[in-house]
């Protein structure tokens, strides 16, 4: 399996080189050339499997230069028990109304991106010991991203972690998640602006090929093909935990701010995983479904974006969005790198007359929730079923029941649990005991390690030259 750019302009690569990467060379995202088609047979012989098996069975596809043994390795020193509570990794349980709740939020930072970030971690390792080489480790995060990443590159060898995040937008267990961490591999960077500031600082740096070469520069935003490809696994194990047989279809909501997780649902979908429709929760922060919705993708300024609460979706320009539409647009590289290019220059693009495509061909629909509506399905959920969810996986929830067509199966991605974002809860229900993992008992007591810069690449740059000289 070789990727190529969404540009067009990057030779060829293997999973290897893709993985330590983060954006192209040509300023694109790198995709594999194709997706392996799976047959009914093989998911009659899938559903059968365990989270790790059936990782091995996804990911082999597409890590072809990593030994199977080795990926073998990789995989189950990943998926364990002790990481995530079960053997079932990512439990589905009935929520309500035909909605199912796939559970993506029983790993260490208790965020859906833990399935991902510990995968990658330990690819990284192994990865960089193969090669003899460092990585320099730039993020950047709205709230769960980061925290997942640390956790899973705290004290691994030869990798440095940058991690930006917007300076005071975070709630208070996320910040004390990130920030207690003493590690000398970890550094924490709080930028004076929006998620989209530090977003943007993570492409200006990755575009300087100079200093991304003399740093050693990668990523673990879900620009990163290996976070994708490790979410595409759960797409196959929530569909055979929800389904009894291959002839169901399944619809799946996801809230998204970033694109990432979606679109891992987007490639199950393009491998054969019988998935009826692909639903986006945004929350008021909605240039996703304004594109879903009109065909126009007008990405904001971080002056427009609001700070909501469900802050991890608070972005205003989705880094994996660029993967979709060189889908839909049969894979014009050339076309697609002018309208990226007009985006990067604050303009946007319509793209309406595709998009009867977008929903028929591809599944997408998309739908909005408000802060009050949060607040209602947050209760209306406990009320009816006793769980409690946190404000984004309500802002799914509310979606996927406005656009729930008749016997339509929906299946909403966690994303959080509800200890992380206390206030809204309180707000919902009132005082409520909420319950919390041992580990994190008093997280936000302990000392908290943080650099406040101004909304400034070259602020971010002089950190990192400061830090890596040492080594």
């Amino acid at each position: 399996m070789k990727y190529i750019s969404t540009r067009g302009n990057t030779a060829p690569m293997q999973f290897s080189d893709v993985l330590l990467m983060g954006l192209a060379p040509d300023g694109g995202l790198m995709l594999p050339e194709y997706y392996p088609q799976i047959d009914n047979e093989t998911l009659n012989k899938w559903r059968k499997l365990d989270y790790a098996d059936l990782a091995f069975e996804i990911m082999s596809l597409f890590a072809t230069d990593i030994p199977a043994d080795d990926l073998r390795l990789i995989i189950n020193k990943t998926y364990t028990k002790q990481a995530f509570g079960s053997d079932e990794i990512t439990p589905v349980n009935p929520l309500c109304d035909n909605l199912s709740l796939l559970e993506l939020s029983n790993g260490p930072t208790l965020a859906f991106k833990d399935v991902a970030m510990q995968f990658l971690g330990n690819a990284f390792e192994y990865v960089l010991d193969k090669k003899n080489e460092r990585l320099t480790i730039i993020g950047a995060t709205s709230g769960d991203t980061g925290s997942a990443a640390e956790y899973a590159l705290r004290g691994k060898k030869n990798i440095s972690v940058f991690m930006m995040s917007p300076h005071g937008k975070m709630s208070e267990f996320q910040r004390a998640q990130m920030y207690s961490l003493d590690d000398a591999n970890i550094h924490n960077i709080a930028v004076e602006g929006m998620f989209d500031d530090c977003q943007d600082i993570v492409k200006s740096l990755q575009e300087d090929a100079e200093f991304k070469k003399k740093y050693s520069l990668g990523t673990v935003n879900s620009i990163n093909w290996g976070r994708i490809l490790a979410q595409i696994v759960y797409y196959f194990k929530g569909y055979f935990a929800a389904t009894t047989n291959n002839e169901q279809k399944l619809s799946f909501c996801v809230p998204s701010g970033n694109f990432g997780n979606v679109c891992a649902g987007l490639f199950a979908k393009q491998m054969g995983l019988p998935i009826d429709r692909l639903i986006v929760a945004t929350n008021e922060n909605d240039v996703l479904h304004e594109f879903f919705s009109t065909g126009k993708y007008t990405p904001r300024q971080s002056s427009e974006t609001y700070v909501t609460s469900s802050p991890s979706m608070d972005i205003s320009k989705a880094s994996n969005f660029e993967r979709f539409v060189y889908l839909l647009l049969d894979k014009d590289s050339a076309y697609l790198a002018q309208l990226f290019n007009d985006v990067k220059l604050g303009k946007g693009f319509d793209l309406s007359d595709k998009l009867s495509e977008v929903s028929q061909k591809f599944g997408f629909v998309s739908g909005k929730s408000t802060h009050q509506d949060r607040l209602d399905t947050i209760k209306k959920i406990y009320t009816k079923t006793q769980r409690l969810i946190d404000p984004h996986t309500a802002d799914g929830v509310k979606v996927a029941l406005q656009l729930q067509r008749e016997d339509e199966h929906i299946l909403v991605a966690e994303t959080a649990l509800p200890a992380k974002f206390e206030d809204t809860i309180v707000e919902a229900l009132g005082k409520i005991d909420l319950p919390r993992p041992k580990h994190t008992i008093g997280l936000e007591d302990k000392p908290q390690y943080v650099t406040v810069v101004p909304n400034n690449a070259e602020a971010v740059a002089q950190i990192i030259k400061q830090h890596i000289t040492a080594y």
